[in-house]
């Protein structure tokens, strides 16, 4: 994330903790990391570290429900405010009081617990209670006072207090909003409404004055609830990931280690009905997963040796020996739950427009309304303050407009929206990264694939080893094995596992590098050695050999060995995904455009297209080639929505309109690019995910003509004398807001038929 001003949340969370800093006499660092979620402090001196711990916290908890914690640490300043010194680099943000450079010898540096989803989802549920209970004292107040004041059976001064404690209610929560933004020099809707309640009142309107904000409190307590739809989605899938795993030693014993200190190459046991610390491959013993709180399939995924498993699932019936591939900090799951975290604070274009219009707008109503007050005082003649029988003050039909137009609706038309598409999309497996991603998905014309890991399943094995001259293929292997071993590339892997299951031991490498898309290079066993595709090599003295050699059957995809005295090839097969065939007919049905891109043989390319129904192949391309070829379509007016699983394709993700990664097997750099996630490389989830950008987008939709058409219609009819009640007006325009909040949350209660 960048940090310029129109990414401010990267910034903002820096500032607080410098001030935190500088609040705290003995801390004289604090270090954090987003990404890794951890925290660390550097102390000098005695400290009361009961109090350190709950005043961190609350610093923390307070960014993290405001999610300025979801961006990786900026390139900001060398020094911020307050003379802090601020550097950000692979273990995240360290900022530093101004010192002596012995000083940080004597620095006690102490580790602290980062806030829990639980913690989070509880806040948020407490909020929106709290927000829900103040809506209802503010209604109840409202409606018995309005009963006792119509039937004139207590006295006035009863019927007052009650006005004032449905106003205290209502306008509680909005008030200290109103004046975090007055604090910093800001005025928004929440100023607007308390003034026109103020307004109300003075002109002796309580009860529509009551009346306004409760309807306001009512959307906000809405607004509020979509929130933590979203932080129990987040809660749902960490809450099942176990704190300690049993680590087999060489040794044969077994020690319990919290899950934050394993790494890669660690054995953990597993029994039945206990979920899988970190992502990892089975080594031994039969299972079946539950991975619902990934993918939202409750369908069991058989589990055997060489098969994937993901931090945070379910092991349910049989016994695991798990070989850890990556560190929990880093597994499928905290990724999905960085994505979901990030997501919340992205923008759709849409609701960037009406952030920037709703901070003008403000400012604009409220100098409309002194201007119309003066109009129809000293323009129309109308009585400034005190209302007639024939006609309203000029007061009066200010407050009117200030009601009818204030733009709370339409504030609150697109994040609503947004917000529950995002939780709706990740209770089935579907992640959204930010509003652009739920906005752009639905209008898409064409569909780019990559073949490997994406229309097949990427799980390619070697079926046959040849060498030139023949009788030396388990060298070929060797080397292969000796290039390969550090790629997480499909080929790669298949080529390495064949290598461990056959015996075969690597060779020592030297002056090794990559070519990207191409090949490799290094000097394996003192030799130099390149592996790479048939292109690569045809360049080189031996391209007439190697012409000569037929091409592989179509089902087989090839990779070359070159050493001085051997010449060998591997031929590797891929499975065909069946379920990527009635994804490819219903995009076509829709009239969109399908295309696959891949790095293969045309043959193999077009052989899995005929078999797939893909309209259109280009095979035989390199990173830059796909890159090209979406800017191409996207130069000639397409919206290219791009699929992909590989590093190899985070290229073309980077440049197609929407980007959509297989999120099971997908690589970081995939990832990275990606709009859209899909979990557990489940091509259906594709259509999931348009169908929920097109329910979304029909809402939005759906909002904004609700939100703009009232405040035209109400604006007009009170600047033109023909709705004169404020009553009617407060109606109108929070009615509106609540209809709109209602209308977003529809996304959460979507049935599966609906979306597909």
């Amino acid at each position: 994330m960048d940090s310029s001003p129109a990414n401010p949340n990267a910034t903002d969370w820096i500032a607080s903790l410098a001030e935190f800093l500088v609040r705290e006499d003995h801390v004289e660092a604090v270090r954090v990391d987003p990404v890794r979620r951890k925290v660390s402090v550097a102390t000098l001196g005695s400290v009361d570290m009961g109090a350190l711990r709950d005043r961190l916290e609350t610093v923390l908890a307070g960014l993290e429900k405001e999610h300025l914690l979801d961006t990786r640490p900026p390139e900001a300043p060398a020094t911020l405010g307050f003379g802090v010194h601020y550097q950000s680099g692979d273990r995240g943000a360290l900022l530093e009081k101004p010192t002596c450079p012995t000083a940080p010898h004597l620095w006690q540096w102490r580790e602290f617990a980062w806030p829990e989803p639980e913690e989070l989802e509880r806040q948020s549920r407490e909020e929106w209670k709290a927000l829900a209970l103040q809506a209802a004292i503010c209604g109840v107040a409202l409606v018995v006072a309005t009963v006792l004041e119509k039937f004139g059976a207590v006295p006035s001064w009863l019927v007052r207090s009650l006005f004032g404690v449905s106003l205290l209610a209502g306008g509680w929560d909005a008030a200290g909003d109103a004046w975090e933004k007055i604090r910093l020099r800001q005025l928004d809707v929440h100023f607007l409404m308390l003034a026109v309640a103020a307004g109300a009142v003075s002109i002796g309107a309580w009860t529509e004055g009551a009346l306004l904000l409760f309807l306001f409190s009512l959307s906000g307590a809405l607004e509020h609830y979509a929130l933590h739809r979203t932080h129990r989605e987040i809660n749902a899938l960490t809450k099942a990931a176990p704190k300690t795993a049993r680590v087999l030693l060489p040794d044969g014993r077994i020690e319990e280690r919290p899950v934050n200190r394993l790494g890669a190459g660690d054995l953990l046991q597993l029994k039945p009905d206990e979920a899988f610390a970190a992502d990892g491959e089975v080594v031994s013993g039969e299972s079946a997963a539950d991975e619902s709180n990934l993918t939202g399939e409750a369908k069991p995924v058989p589990k055997a040796a060489g098969d994937s498993v993901y931090g945070g699932t379910l092991n349910l019936w049989g016994a695991l020996t798990v070989k850890v591939t990556r560190a929990a900090a880093e597994s499928s799951l905290q990724k999905i739950v960085r994505l979901i975290r990030e997501a919340q604070h992205l923008r759709a274009p849409s609701q960037r427009f009406t952030d920037r219009f709703g901070t003008q707008y403000t400012a604009l109503i409220l100098g409309a309304t002194v201007a119309m007050f003066f109009v129809w005082w000293l323009g129309f003649g109308l009585a400034p303050f005190r209302s007639g029988s024939e006609a309203p003050s000029a007061f009066y039909r200010s407050m009117m407009l200030l009601v009818v137009a204030s733009p709370c609706a339409l504030v609150l038309s697109i994040p609503s929206a947004i917000l529950a598409a995002i939780a709706s999309g990740a209770r089935r497996g579907v992640l959204f990264r930010g509003g652009a991603a739920v906005e752009n998905l639905d209008i898409i014309d064409t569909v780019a694939l990559d073949k490997t890991g994406t229309l097949t399943t990427g799980e390619l094995r070697v079926g046959r080893i040849e060498s030139f001259p023949p009788g030396r293929e388990t060298e070929v292997l060797s080397i292969a094995l000796t290039l390969e071993r550090h790629s997480t590339h499909p080929i790669a892997r298949a080529i390495v596992a064949h290598a461990e299951a056959a015996g075969v031991e690597a060779l020592d490498l030297d002056e090794f590098r990559s070519f990207s898309g191409k090949g490799l290079r290094g000097r394996a066993g003192g030799e130099l050695s390149y592996l790479g595709r048939r292109e690569l090599m045809e360049r080189g003295d031996l391209g007439d050999w190697i012409g000569s050699v037929p091409e592989p059957p179509i089902e087989f995809s090839e990779v070359w060995v070159v050493r001085k005295d051997l010449l060998g090839r591997i031929l590797l097969r891929d499975e065909v995904r069946e379920r990527s065939r009635p994804v490819l007919e219903t995009l076509a049905a829709a009239g969109i455009r399908t295309l696959m891109l891949t790095g293969d043989r045309r043959g193999a390319a077009e052989e899995v297209a005929k078999r797939l129904g893909v309209g259109e192949v280009r095979a035989g391309l390199h990173p830059e080639d796909k890159v090209e070829a979406i800017r191409e379509l996207g130069e000639a007016g397409h919206k290219v929505a791009m699929v992909g699983d590989g590093v190899n394709d985070a290229p073309s993700l980077a440049a197609a309109f929407v980007s959509v990664a297989m999120g099971g097997k997908g690589s970081d750099a995939a990832l990275e690019q990606s709009d859209v996630v899909l979990m557990n490389d489940k091509i259906e989830k594709l259509l999931t995910a348009r169908n929920i950008s097109r329910h979304a987008r029909r809402i939005i939709r759906q909002n904004l003509v609700v939100s703009l058409g009232t405040v035209v219609a109400m604006a007009g009819a009170v600047i033109l004398g023909v709705a004169e009640n404020l009553t009617l007006g407060v109606l109108a325009h929070e009615g509106s807001t609540v209809i709109v909040c209602l209308n977003s949350l529809r996304l959460l209660f979507l049935k599966d038929a609906e979306i597909g």
